[in-house]
């Protein structure tokens, strides 16, 4: 960080790190790949806390959990271990991607000369058993494949599949919306005592609550990015950054009219939202969750790709979202 930035106040980060961010599209997605990305955004998040930040990190599963629950159908095809179900894949994938998170994070504030400790809490997220996204799957899991492998994989395993952000055909599942984080007081006790937590990973996993008030699973995937807005606003984050493959924001995204919007005012963000200029399965949830937040209470959000995450935050890349009395 700049020395101007070491001296402003201390702030409280929710950085959602996007799962397409940490195995972006044409990768193999092997672990050292992960790793590498990983550890480049974490130096960055080092610096936040060496500036006196807290941060929380949270983190989607999209190609992770999809490649889980691949080989979770591997192996009971080809050796007869018992499937286990989505929501258990969307735990393992907590657990995967937090350790290396966790570790990349230590390994960055080991070099900056910091003992800060860190920690992974394994998250579940409360949804309502009647979300009628249940009946419409949106949310994009697992490799992109081409239109006909798409559809052979459709046919094949009763998948829906659609075209995702002209970067090809992926698998959709149901993405219901977070009611509430069940380990939120947890997780603000750990960042009130300066612990670097990694929270909500893959949006949590995702649970309904009996009349008894007894917890279970369900299978499908919580957005990341809906999820932590609604942990932001109940551990008091002022600042929301959503870091996902692209630099900036843009209007017509992949048109000849495409347009970068390094500031989009709440309004004009909402009518944009409203108009369908943002798909439902990738920018849209990010700009839907950045005006929740700040309608919230929160006091900035920030869009933009991982190696910029400081350059945003110190203003000189991605894009700010903006309440409408804010100035530009």
């Amino acid at each position: 960080m700049t020395g101007s930035s070491r001296a402003e106040p201390a702030r409280r980060f929710v950085i959602a790190l996007g799962g397409n961010a940490i195995i972006p599209a044409g990768q193999e997605g092997t672990y050292e790949q992960q790793v590498e990305i990983t550890r480049g955004t974490m130096v960055q998040v080092a610096r936040l806390a060496a500036a006196g930040h807290r941060v929380v990190m949270t983190h989607g599963n999209g190609p992770v959990v999809g490649n889980i629950i691949l080989r979770n159908d591997a192996g009971q095809a080809r050796y007869g271990i018992p499937d286990m179900p989505m929501f258990v894949c969307g735990a393992d994938s907590q657990g995967g991607l937090g350790f290396m998170i966790q570790q990349a994070l230590h390994n960055a504030l080991l070099d900056e000369g910091l003992k800060i400790p860190v920690a992974t809490v394994v998250t579940q997220v409360l949804v309502d058993r009647e979300d009628p996204a249940f009946d419409h799957p949106t949310k994009p899991i697992g490799p992109f494949y081409d239109e006909q492998q798409a559809r052979v994989l459709e046919r094949e395993n009763g998948w829906t599949v659609v075209k995702d952000a002209g970067r090809g055909w992926r698998r959709v599942v149901p993405s219901p919306r977070p009611q509430e984080v069940v380990e939120w007081e947890a997780i603000r006790t750990l960042v009130d005592g300066g612990v670097l937590t990694i929270a909500t990973g893959g949006g949590g996993v995702p649970v309904i609550r009996d009349a008894a008030g007894h917890l279970q699973g369900v299978d499908a995937v919580i957005d990341k990015d809906r999820a932590s807005d609604l942990l932001g606003r109940l551990i008091g984050a002022d600042t929301l950054v959503i870091i996902t493959q692209v630099d900036v924001v843009y209007a017509g995204f992949g048109t000849p009219q495409q347009e970068a919007l390094p500031v989009l005012d709440s309004v004009r963000a909402a009518a944009m939202l409203e108009a369908d200029e943002f798909p439902p399965g990738s920018m849209g949830p990010k700009i839907e969750s950045a005006l929740s937040f700040l309608a919230g209470g929160g006091r900035k959000v920030l869009i933009t790709s991982p190696e910029n995450l400081l350059a945003a935050i110190e203003g000189r890349a991605g894009t700010r979202i903006v309440t409408g009395d804010e100035e530009a």
